[in-house]
């Protein structure tokens, strides 16, 4: 073995002291770290899948459709039938994943020189990604509550003239969603200071209580909405993410992705996913009772929780979360440290996963009341 470290490397001094981003995966009855759908995809669409990869694999000795166009028309049709406004193939990209949909949004707006704002605890990809496109990072303010202190924010977006701004609604790891008002206000900050490009990720906007922020698009060419299938779709192992923006933004990100990024049998799968939209979306149902049963039982067990429009809960305030969620781990649930201080987050499951969570932390409460 070699003693070498990547620090030994000649890698770039940004990347130096980095850790790569990932959740604990370990082997325990409940995870609910991840925030994953927890229901598996229904037996019909299994079906359909395998029908359209085995036709797709006879083809496999070509390349797959370079622009997906059959994919983002149908994307498309559903942002249009789900989202409030309507969209077309023009407005449509997609990507590996929401994470490939923000690398590529940064290299084609951000990159050396350049920089990106996010109001920070966010989700942290979005700075990791920043630093891979050599984009300087810009952590804006929150308030305690984790919402989004707009006149701080202006103030922030004023003085540092970001070429990127990234508003995260619902946010993860705190779950609450930004009021549409807000994310107006904010494009408008960004377009008197630069002008720059706003991206609205909205991961998991299919969980909220609210509505899509989609019809901000009109009249706003400098504005994105990025999605993913990983959330709602129940399908995080087909990595498709997708944005919907001006047919100028979709044409930019083509100048950087690679060719033939979307392999035929990611595209023909995440087709099949489109099929079944109606079946999935109430398992959307299902989760976001299961959220609010969370967040309700956890109130009434003594923690403070922060309002959820997303697939889990952030949940506190301890003394030493690290310590809290290792305590509920030896109770065999995973849920997820996020660095935030005094807060943990835990995933919505199924009522048997949940109910197992709230025993746990049920136990660790009186625990603690005992100790304290």
């Amino acid at each position: 073995m070699s003693d070498v470290r990547i620090d030994d490397l000649p890698v770039r001094d940004e990347l130096r002291g980095q850790s790569p981003y990932g959740a604990p995966q370990l082997d325990v009855p409940v995870r609910l770290n991840t925030n994953e759908n927890p229901y598996p995809l229904p037996e019909p669409l299994v079906e359909r899948i395998a029908e359209r990869v085995r036709e797709a694999a006879r083809g496999l000795n070509r390349y797959p459709d370079r622009d997906a166009v059959e994919l983002r028309t149908a994307l498309a049709e559903y942002l249009t039938k789900t989202g409030g406004h309507r969209v077309g193939v023009a407005n449509v990209w997609a990507a590996n994943g929401s994470n490939e949909v923000i690398q590529q949004l940064l290299q084609a707006f951000g990159g050396p020189g350049r920089t990106a704002i996010g109001f920070e605890p966010s989700y942290s990809m979005h700075a990791l990604i920043a630093r891979g496109t050599g984009t300087g990072w810009i952590s804006g303010p929150r308030r305690e509550d984790f919402t989004i202190d707009l006149a701080a924010a202006e103030e922030a977006i004023a003085e540092h003239k970001p070429d990127v701004v990234f508003i995260t609604t619902p946010n993860n790891p705190t779950g609450n969603a930004v009021p549409r008002e807000t994310v107006i206000a904010l494009y408008e900050a960004a377009q008197a200071a630069k002008p720059s490009m706003v991206i609205v990720d909205e991961a998991y906007v299919e969980f909220s209580h609210g509505a899509s922020l989609l019809p901000l698009l009109e009249g706003r060419p400098h504005l994105v909405v990025s999605r993913t299938m990983s959330k709602a779709f129940g399908a995080a192992g087909l990595r498709l993410g997708y944005l919907a923006a001006d047919p100028a933004v979709v044409d930019a990100v083509q100048l950087v992705r690679l060719p033939y990024h979307l392999s035929a049998i990611t595209q023909v799968t995440a087709l099949a996913a489109l099929e079944h939209t109606d079946t999935l979306l109430k398992y959307v149902e299902q989760l976001k009772q299961e959220r609010d049963r969370l967040a309700a039982e956890l109130r009434a067990i003594g923690y403070d929780v922060t309002e959820s429009d997303a697939n889990f809960v952030q949940f506190g305030r301890f003394a030493d979360a690290h310590d809290a969620w290792r305590s509920i781990l030896d109770r065999g649930v995973l849920v997820r440290d996020n660095g935030v201080p005094g807060w943990l987050r835990v995933t919505a499951g199924t009522p048997a996963e949940n109910d197992a969570f709230l025993d746990a932390v049920r136990d660790l409460k009186k625990e603690q009341e005992q100790s304290g």
